[in-house]
């Protein structure tokens, strides 16, 4: 199943259509994206049976953040081994950095971003979680059955701030407006013949820079959901940015930072794309 948060409206996709749910539902389930992660087992067992032979085409442009006001956007930092290298980290063990977007920082799969001036301002392409129901405690076995889908995020960053302190701030310089744009859909893990193993890619102005599998995370989706609930309850409709594969601009020689006019084009195979135009500030 392929959800979307259609001009700010609860949609499943069908091909290249759209079906509103709140319509379709006769006016049982919500219109709005964000509520329906609390009524997930209602809505999954609605969507099984629903005639989604109507609908109508939409734009791409028209598609918002399927979360696009959790009540917690956790980040995980250095899953990936090579990326770990190449930012000059110890490997993580027993538990992964982890940190916060705020929620103002979240926009939808076609987006343009304003560049904070003076800054050096990175890209980073991640799978996102979007939990369905409450986590607190489960076990890695069962980690999946709490999980609502996955979609296709950008973690942008802002370098300059992010290293810039006694300490790194990483939530702040990876909360500018824009800076965690989502989408384009949110896929359920049914529908991916292995959802443990998926290809994500990031190109600037066409020029490929990250490529990895998720099947190369250090923590896999069921490990993260299981160790981060551990410590905090997880609530539906809460997000968990995953973790960037390496090439990323900070990790280069010589370092390579977005700039005005770039064009970010971040994918999944079996998701969808993030088409992000960088502006000046």
């Amino acid at each position: 199943m392929r959800i979307a948060n259609l001009s700010g409206r609860l949609s499943l996709i069908s091909g290249e259509r759209a079906v509103d749910v709140h319509e379709a539902s006769h006016r049982r389930l919500p219109s709005d994206p964000q509520a329906v992660y609390e009524r997930w087992d209602e809505f999954r067992a609605w969507a099984a049976d629903a005639d989604l032979g109507a609908g109508r085409p939409f734009a791409p442009a028209d598609l918002g953040a399927p979360a696009p006001n959790p009540r917690q956007l956790l980040a995980i930092g250095l899953n990936y081994r090579e990326h770990a290298d190449e930012a000059g980290y110890t490997v993580p063990e027993g538990m992964p950095p982890v940190f916060t977007k705020f929620s103002s920082s979240i926009t939808g799969p076609v987006t343009d971003v304003v560049l904070p001036e003076g800054g050096h301002t990175d890209w980073e392409v991640e799978l996102v979680v979007v939990v369905g129901r409450p986590a607190h405690r489960v076990a890695e076995a069962d980690a999946w059955s709490h999980v609502a889908g996955l979609t296709v995020g950008q973690d942008l960053s802002e370098r300059v701030l992010q290293m810039s302190g006694p300490a790194p701030q990483f939530s702040l310089a990876k909360s500018y407006p824009g800076f965690s744009p989502m989408g384009p859909v949110l896929v359920t893990p049914d529908e991916f013949d292995d959802p443990d193993d998926l290809e994500l890619t990031c190109s600037v102005n066409g020029e490929q820079v990250q490529r990895g599998s998720t099947s190369r995370l250090i923590f896999s989706v069921p490990a993260l959901i299981a160790k981060l609930s551990q410590v905090l309850p997880l609530h539906p409709g809460d997000v968990v940015y995953t973790g960037t594969p390496a090439g990323v601009g900070l990790g280069r020689t010589p370092q390579r930072w977005l700039r005005p006019g770039d064009e970010l084009v971040s994918s999944i195979r079996g998701i969808g794309e993030l088409r992000q135009r960088l502006l000046a500030a």
